[in-house]
């Protein structure tokens, strides 16, 4: 007889949200949590069996393209958090990465927006990308407006350290992604994977120094990573990787990340100003590139979604 999934397993240890904007795969694999950006709601919003939101989103946007997508993001968002019992993390636009006050406008009227639906505030995370100005528009948020934030495109201790400083909510840190910079296809030892190397170096930091900011594993390429991880505070997870995690029924799931065993650590605690955070993450060259990268491809994506919602509104007019 088959014992636990590898998905049951991990439940045990972290808590497991899922990466997607699909309402079905959702309730299919019933997370906890649910994490959208703009590539995810561009690959649901393209599937016919959500033409509805887009459409509804379109008639209440009356011709106004920004309003119409900050109700394509809170539509889908809406939908989703009556599948789940906790938070859905909506994302500011990427073309704001860079723009502090326009981030913090941006984030107030999602969360307006998502109020207004009877939605309270405790269950939205804003996705803001971690750049410095991301950085300061989530100390304003959460410090000044009590809006939880969730940290994005993180790829070094470098970042995560003023994240946690500022008391943003919860981090992303992406794991598949510096895998893919480094273009090694399998490592004998998973742990030696570099993303998850990463990532276990910032939980045990923020585990040791005592930051309330919790760390949610991201951007998954095999379960392996996901495996190394468990233990980490929350790890959000693809479609298709869940139902791996899930079919696995021979593979034990050791708790990998260890609270205690990080406070016993001996990490130096460290802070960066603006100067020291921009001079440092341009010195780690995969960090900086692949935060700039990040940034393109949502962008990208954004305007294709932008695409798609002008031309359900011209097929309206």
């Amino acid at each position: 007889m088959a014992g636990p999934s590898s998905l049951e397993q991990l439940r045990q240890y972290s808590i497991v949200v899922a990466d997607t904007g699909d309402f079905e795969l959702i309730a299919k694999y019933k997370p906890t949590d649910a994490t959208t950006n703009p590539s995810l709601i561009l690959q649901a919003a393209s599937k016919p069996q959500y033409a509805k939101i887009i459409e509804e989103a379109v008639k209440l946007g009356k011709g106004n393209l920004e309003d119409t997508m900050d109700l394509v993001f809170v539509l889908f968002g809406c939908e989703i958090l009556k599948l789940i019992p906790g938070r859905v993390s909506t994302e500011v636009d990427a073309r704001l990465s860079f723009d502090v006050q326009a981030s913090v406008k941006k984030a107030l009227k999602l969360v307006k927006l998502y109020e207004e639906r009877g939605i309270n505030k405790s269950r939205i995370l804003i996705k803001l990308a971690s750049t410095w100005e991301g950085i300061q528009a989530a100390k304003i948020l959460e410090n000044e407006h009590g809006i939880h934030c969730n940290m994005t495109l993180l790829f070094s201790l470098v970042q995560a350290i003023p994240c946690a400083e500022v008391g943003a909510t919860l981090i992303s840190p992406f794991v598949g992604r510096i895998y893919d910079y480094y273009e090694i296809k399998e490592y004998k030892n998973p742990f030696d994977d570099p993303g998850v190397k990463s990532v276990t170096k910032i939980y045990n930091y923020y585990k040791k120094h005592g930051y309330k900011t919790v760390v949610m594993g991201a951007s998954f390429r095999n379960l392996s990573e996901i495996k190394c991880l468990a233990g980490c505070d929350l790890l959000t997870i693809s479609p298709n990787l869940l139902e791996g995690l899930e079919k696995e029924k021979d593979q034990q799931v050791v708790k990998s990340l260890d609270e205690k065993k990080a406070q016993e650590s001996d990490m130096e605690k460290l802070h960066y100003d603006e100067a020291a955070f921009r001079f440092h993450l341009n010195q780690d060259e995969m960090a900086h590139f692949k935060l700039g990268e990040g940034i393109r491809k949502f962008v990208q994506d954004q305007i294709k979604l932008e695409q798609l919602v002008k031309s359900v509104g011209a097929g309206r007019s």
